[in-house]
């Protein structure tokens, strides 16, 4: 989303029309609306923000050049229109399409080397990181550079939180309050589609995260689990807690209505042929469905679109039309 610039140019010229100093004084009147915004920008800043490591960050400036280290702190920036100020992502950024074209900096080990040499005002790190980067990042903050670890989200409220943080950090918190808005009305319409639902219709939706041997799934606490919440249906593994590997015989006796995997490409065969699943509801019905892990696990913009495209999965008579 690129940045919006106001333009004055039919009131500058019906003034011009109206009279021959018109000119002098719509330029005047644009000089004096141009030195209002500088003064309105110059003090919005420096902003200070406790961030995720308990550290207080002081900004002095809006950030002109900025590194991320984790594409949903990417995937955030890009949709506050900060294309150009992007210098440098992970290798792992896959959206949108610029960032692959951005300068990359190194995978989950992030090159501190790289990272400086890019000489941005502003990296956004990530709390997902953990012990492994603090030497990295103290690195960076060494060299001057100002670092914000980003929340670990594991809710859509922390995710607003995001979101929030690097708008005030980057000087887009209007955008960022927009996007949070957006995604908020989004969700409600949702709900209020799934809410028509009656319980004897609500359907068991089990989220297979990776494949055998070691199968893991998402339980209470986690997006995924209030994304099912949000569309009404129910998590199969519901009364296990955040990321966890379970048993098959677990799911065989949930008996789910819906398999949702998120590892493809061709994981609806793999799940097909699993010796004792054929008895499975989701697998007579063949209610089996793709679903991009980006949309459902990086905590930003595109949730909304992560949402729906369960709920078209769950109640596609309800959510495909």
């Amino acid at each position: 989303m690129k940045k919006l610039y106001s333009l004055l140019f039919l009131i500058l010229l019906s003034i011009g029309v109206l009279a021959g100093c018109g000119d002098d004084q719509g330029k005047e009147s644009n000089s004096n609306e141009k030195a209002k915004t500088e003064q309105g920008a110059e003090a919005a800043y420096p902003v200070k923000i406790k961030d995720a490591s308990d550290q207080e960050v002081t900004i002095d400036e809006k950030p002109e050049k900025i590194v991320s280290l984790i594409p949903s702190n990417t995937e955030i920036a890009f949709s506050l229109g900060l294309d150009d100020e992007i210098v440098g992502v992970s290798d792992f950024d896959n959206y949108p399409e610029e960032a692959t074209k951005k300068e990359k900096i190194g995978g989950l080990e992030f090159n501190v080397e790289k990272v400086i040499s890019l000489q941005p005002d502003l990296v956004l790190a990530h709390a997902s990181s953990g012990d492994s980067a603090k030497e990295g990042l103290q690195q960076i903050r060494d060299a001057d550079i100002d670092v914000i670890v980003v929340n670990n989200a594991q809710t859509f409220e922390q995710a607003y939180e995001s979101i929030t943080m690097i708008g005030t950090a980057t000087g887009e918190k209007e955008n960022a309050e927009k996007i949070v808005s957006d995604l908020k009305a989004k969700f409600e319409e949702i709900k209020t589609a799934a809410a028509k639902i009656p319980e004897k219709d609500r359907k068991t939706a089990y989220i297979e995260v990776s494949a055998v041997p070691d199968i893991y799934t998402t339980g209470k606490n986690t997006f995924m689990d209030e994304m099912l919440q949000t569309i009404n249906a129910k998590n199969a593994a519901g009364d296990q807690e955040g990321w966890v590997a379970i048993d098959q015989e677990a799911i065989i006796k949930a008996n789910p209505d819906t398999i949702i995997s998120l590892y493809g490409p061709d994981s609806i065969k793999q799940i097909q042929t699993r010796e004792g699943w054929q008895d499975l509801n989701a697998v007579k019905n063949e209610q089996i469905f793709e679903v991009n892990q980006d949309l459902v696990s990086r905590p930003g913009p595109r949730l909304a679109e992560g949402v729906e495209e369960f709920a078209k999965a769950v109640y596609p008579d309800i959510f495909n039309k």
